[in-house]
């Protein structure tokens, strides 16, 4: 079965708020079996316009990403991200 991923392209605007974001939500995610595979660090824009922040969790299935991302408790805790950074949040199913 493939893996499933959370990718998040972010620009956070307020630092200090979004940590309180990170705080929270990492243990909710690792609830859901993800494992942090990019977290921020170190990126270069080859080609194109990007965000500044970059991150990946793998989880076990597309659906199980897809229940991390929908759970509520991540829901509530992702309302902090929205206020304080701009992001687009896809998931994506890996190869087999």
């Amino acid at each position: 079965m493939p893996k499933g991923y959370i990718i998040g392209h972010i620009t956070v605007n307020d630092p200090e708020a979004y940590q309180e974001y990170i705080e929270r939500d990492t243990p909710i995610l690792l609830s859901h079996g993800a494992k942090p595979i990019v977290r921020g660090g170190k990126s270069e824009i080859l080609e194109g316009e990007t965000f500044q922040r970059h991150v990946v969790f793998e989880f076990e299935s597309y659906e199980a990403a897809m229940a991390a991302y929908n759970d509520p408790e991540y829901q509530e805790v992702a309302e902090i991200r929205r206020r304080t950074a701009d992001s687009v949040i896809l998931v994506v199913e890996g190869v087999e």
